[in-house]
């Protein structure tokens, strides 16, 4: 019996924390893609107590807590990378240095500081960066573009994917394990 307690203990210990964190400003059009990606999967899916699913806004340095207790950051944005609008892209932490010198919002330069201050405390986590080049980050409207509109169910699948590569299980909603297309 204590054997499985031990057991139990190790486990527990191994079990990484996983953040997926949608950031961006809901006023902006595209601007928001990420909040609303995050507003979906937290509807429409459930996942265990080591993930969580944080609505980061435009929040900046106040993420930090959040970020710096995460052993793996799934951050998803809309990310300006010269491709054309409604193009999903995957960053990985080595890919950030060239996109660092093209800011495009007040709250990537707050993102990219609340990263630094990670590595200041000696804790960055694990981070890929899932995005879709924006139509239109300018407009102010709380409606995506339904360029970008019709990308919230594929970059849904981008970020179920990043957690089977962790391992992680999730469940549709209604607690069916979900498995293959998870839409």
């Amino acid at each position: 019996m204590e054997g499985i307690r031990i057991e139990e203990k190790k486990n527990r210990m191994n079990i990484q924390n996983i953040v997926i964190l949608g950031i961006g400003n809901i006023l902006f059009c595209d601007e928001g893609f990420g909040v609303r990606v995050v507003e979906a999967l937290l509807e429409r899916y459930d996942f265990p107590e080591n993930v969580s699913v944080v609505d980061g806004g435009v929040l900046g340095m106040n993420l930090l807590g959040v970020m710096s207790e995460a052993d793996h950051l799934i951050v998803i944005d809309a990310v300006k990378n010269r491709g054309k609008p409604g193009s999903l892209h995957r960053l990985e932490r080595k890919d950030l240095p060239e996109r660092i010198r093209a800011k495009s919002s007040l709250h990537e330069v707050d993102f990219l500081e609340a990263l630094t201050m990670c590595q200041v405390l000696d804790k960055v986590p694990e981070m890929v960066i899932l995005g879709v080049e924006p139509e239109d980050i300018e407009t102010l409207s709380i409606d995506l573009t339904q360029t970008t509109q019709s990308k919230i169910d594929p970059m849904i699948v981008m970020v179920l994917e990043e957690l089977d590569r962790l391992g992680v299980p999730y469940t549709k909603g209604a607690g069916d394990h979900v498995s293959g297309n998870p839409l």
